[in-house]
């Protein structure tokens, strides 16, 4: 039944790509309303930012999860797996650990926090930072080695 609905999920070695977007939406979008609460001073967009943030971080933890539950299986070579892969996996689990630092901070001090607000927002940038120094890591795999379908019957050898 899925097939029918989504056929391009028969071209996925696993379903971490189904889960990758959510979380870089979601503390995207928190960043974004932080940032409105920083400069209009409404507790409304604070409220929004805690709330996306804490989605991003469970995103974020189902994202790694996935992940690493397809890591073994993912076709590509060991110089790939090696150059691309190991920096892609650590710089999402780092992620994941910042993300759930903010999130744990900003429950705490709900919505947004007050004492050490600028270390809370420079976490936040080195956060974002990192979520896409990793995607690109990811997006290498993907489009330049095709570890995300099955296009190529053998892997292909990393270059640059």
């Amino acid at each position: 039944m899925i097939e029918l609905l989504f056929p391009g999920v028969n071209h996925l070695q696993n379903i971490h790509p189904l889960a990758v977007h959510f979380p870089i939406a979601f503390l995207v979008g928190s960043a974004f309303f932080y940032l409105l609460a920083l400069v209009i001073r409404k507790e409304t967009f604070a409220n929004t930012a805690l709330l996306l943030l804490i989605a991003g971080a469970v995103a974020a933890a189902a994202t790694v999860g996935t992940g690493l539950y397809a890591e073994p299986g993912v076709m590509v070579s060991l110089s790939v797996r090696q150059q691309l892969l190991t920096a892609h996996k650590y710089c999402m689990i780092a992620t994941l650990a910042v993300s759930a630092v903010l999130a744990l901070w900003a429950t705490a001090a709900r919505p947004f926090p007050r004492k050490n607000r600028a270390i809370f927002l420079l976490l936040f940038l080195f956060l974002l930072g990192l979520m896409a120094v990793g995607a690109d890591y990811g997006a290498r795999m993907v489009y330049d080695y095709n570890a995300g379908g099955s296009a190529c019957s053998q892997p292909i050898d990393f270059t640059k």
